[in-house]
């Protein structure tokens, strides 16, 4: 009986993470939403500021931290 309960319960949560799986995901070739990260000197910068202009962001682990 708890092994059927756990069965049922790790199943419930697959279909729900599948459900809400692509919700808030983009698509390739979509435009990246408007955000703002601040830069090596701390000064903020909004994609919006490169509108019109080629930009490629990357994203990388802090230093030491697994990633």
């Amino acid at each position: 009986m708890r092994i059927m309960f756990t069965t049922q319960l790790i199943f419930g949560l697959i279909m729900i993470s599948w459900l809400f799986a692509g919700a808030d995901t983009l698509k390739v070739g979509s435009p990246a939403p408007n955000f703002s990260l601040p830069d090596e000197n701390g000064k903020e910068c909004t994609l919006s500021d490169y509108k019109g202009k080629r930009v490629v962001v990357y994203f990388f682990p802090k230093a030491e931290t697994p990633g």
